[in-house]
């Protein structure tokens, strides 16, 4: 499993742009599906709002195979 460390300078950042920012999803539209097809654990729990507020301290999942730690 790939962990990456994302350094969040701002208040929070949307789910889908995360996923945009670090090439997970290659469109906005890819973000999208990654969402709706629950392929994003949050924190241990399935995200299916596309916005939500990613801020320091959250640990994401993708696909079961990218970790993203919030720091």
């Amino acid at each position: 499993m790939q962990t990456v460390d994302f350094p969040l300078t701002d208040e929070y950042i949307e789910l889908i742009s995360l996923l945009k920012y670090l090439n997970i999803a290659q469109t906005g539209g890819h973000a999208k599906m990654l969402v709706d097809d629950g392929a994003v654990l949050v924190n241990g729990t399935l995200e299916s709002r596309r916005r939500y507020k990613v801020r320091k301290g959250d640990i994401l999942v993708i696909g079961g195979e990218i970790t993203v730690q919030i720091v």
